[in-house]
């Protein structure tokens, strides 16, 4: 057995922060586990539930312990850079949620404290862990495609957890949200190559109408470096019953020697329930038909949690002990994601192509 030498601070106990906690409870290496929430109650109940030596309401108290040597930053999407700092100064590795952050202001202070300390920092985007795009990854590092040329991305998902998002933080849109994810994908599937035009179009409509500024649909035209093209779109909007309970999405690539297609919306797994099936992601919503797997993060079946969110959680503290390498976004890879998709909200607003990197 491994000796308990990790002491792990979760900062933010929503529900990605809740699965990293019982995660790192359960891994063999993890010998101390504090926990934070601006709720004190909910701190203190996932601590309950993890059996955690520490829970506090105040985010540098847990990160300023001594017995913490590495940290989980899941608080909201625009609160990341505050304590990944901290932990950063204090020279304690971090693992911090997508996107780095929400605007560049944000993100270019997390890489300047990193540059500063030399710290160890990389972003959790999970999709890598799924073992579909794990499997893809295996394919373009022996090239079997050959030159990639171009491809396609799309995501789908229900209004019910767009409007959760929402609620969390208004600006955290789909596109900032979750299409970042698929930004991040062919950025890894095509290391070296980032994007450097984009073109897009958005459509208003039920998220306006409820007082929010994000797009029901958005699509948008990424160009390479090297001039492959890429389509990229995202619909957060489809009907709260829709059977999907987390990304329903496929992805294309398209080479000179071969093409890829990776089917990933779930519909191979079908469960209709008169009694319903609860949404992981959404309290006290419920769907009569649900495609199985189509959980972003992952699963609980028969005692553990498996899927994307899991896998990460498990490379990442594995990591930490043992050093071996692992794929976890670089902070600077992160900044690139939410550059581009800074730039595909810009090049909606202004009916315009954007060019990258952007004039900040």
């Amino acid at each position: 057995m491994a000796r308990k030498e990790l002491g792990i601070a979760v900062i933010g106990s929503g529900r990605i922060g809740t699965l990293r906690a019982r995660l790192a409870a359960k891994h063999p290496a993890v010998g101390f586990l504090a926990i934070t929430d601006l709720d004190p109650e909910r701190a203190r109940a996932l601590a309950e539930q993890t059996g955690a030596d520490f829970h506090s309401r105040n985010n540098l108290e847990a990160i300023e312990r001594p017995e913490v040597n590495a940290v989980f930053v899941s608080t909201p999407e625009g609160e990341h850079a505050a304590p990944v700092r901290r932990a950063l100064e204090l020279g304690k590795p971090v693992l911090v949620e997508k996107p780095i952050a929400l605007s560049l202001e944000d993100a270019d202070a997390i890489l300047e404290t990193l540059r500063q300390t030399g710290g160890h920092l990389r972003v959790g985007y999970s999709r890598r862990f799924k073992e579909c795009f794990l499997r893809a990854k295996e394919q373009m590092v022996h090239g079997r495609l050959g030159k990639v040329v171009g491809g396609n991305a799309r995501v789908y998902n229900s209004r019910a957890q767009a409007f959760a998002i929402l609620k969390r933080d208004p600006h955290a849109t789909p596109v900032l949200d979750v299409l970042t994810y698929y930004v991040d994908l062919m950025c890894w599937f095509l290391e070296g190559n980032p994007p450097v035009e984009v073109v897009a179009r958005g459509q208003h409509g039920i998220f306006r109408e409820a007082g929010y500024g994000a797009h029901d649909v958005t699509w948008a035209i990424v160009t390479l470096a090297d001039g492959a093209v890429f389509n990229l779109g995202v619909s957060y909007a489809l009907p709260s019953k829709y059977p999907t309970l987390g990304q329903s999405d496929r992805v294309e690539l398209l080479g000179t020697e071969g093409t890829m297609l990776i089917d990933d919306d779930h519909k191979d797994h079908l469960i209709y329930s008169e009694k319903g099936i609860p949404h992981a992601y959404v309290p006290e919503h419920s769907v009569n038909m649900a495609f199985l797997g189509s959980n972003t993060a992952g699963d609980w079946a028969v005692g553990d949690f498996w899927g994307p969110l899991g896998n990460e959680t498990r490379a990442w503290l594995d990591h930490l002990v043992t050093g071996s390498p692992a794929v976890h976004t670089t902070p600077e890879q992160a900044r690139i994601n939410l550059e581009t998709t800074i730039a595909i909200e810009r090049a909606v607003a202004t009916g315009k192509p954007v060019r990258l990197p952007l004039e900040v």
